[in-house]
């Protein structure tokens, strides 16, 4: 489970630094699929990650709007203050974690059961789904993208 989160962040963090280069009013432009625009992409990735991980420990949900994270920087202020937790949550993470349940309501107000260990996958595919929608949004406006290569990024250390 640790190395597709920290998978994640080492890429969200090229991204990060990727947006540096791009001026703001292309990382704020309306784009067709997503949630709208590069930073908005980016601030839902933190907002997800960070909803979900407090949803399975039954603590509050974050739910300030965009409006008040609309820059590079507040996004990158807003993931460094709920790495920690995020972080502290994976970490801590073991196989017993796994199958335990995770009740739910619906947008419609029926009820489900998830396991954590799929709540927690879907969280790293979730990410790995909207860097994806990155990718092509950097190659519409002429910049190559972060490479999303799992390779050499030593998430998983050879034995010696």
């Amino acid at each position: 489970m640790q190395p597709f989160f920290r998978y994640n962040w080492i890429v969200r963090e090229q991204w990060y630094a990727w947006c540096e280069e791009v001026p703001e009013e292309e990382l704020l432009k309306a784009r067709t699929g997503g949630v709208g625009s590069i930073l908005k992409t980016l601030f839902h990735i933190v907002d997800v990650e960070y909803s979900w991980i407090m949803f399975m420990q039954d603590q509050p949900d974050f739910e300030d709007p965009f409006d008040m994270y609309a820059s590079l920087e507040q996004i990158r202020a807003l993931d460094r203050r709920f790495r920690p937790d995020v972080e502290a949550f994976v970490t801590a993470w073991e196989p017993s974690m796994e199958t335990r349940p995770l009740p739910s309501e619906r947008p419609d107000g029926t009820s489900e059961v998830h396991a954590w260990g799929e709540v927690m996958r879907h969280v790293i595919a979730h990410e790995i789904h909207h860097v994806g929608q990155l990718s092509v949004w950097a190659r519409e406006i002429g910049r190559a993208p972060v490479s999303a290569n799992v390779i050499r990024k030593g998430l998983i250390v050879p034995s010696t």
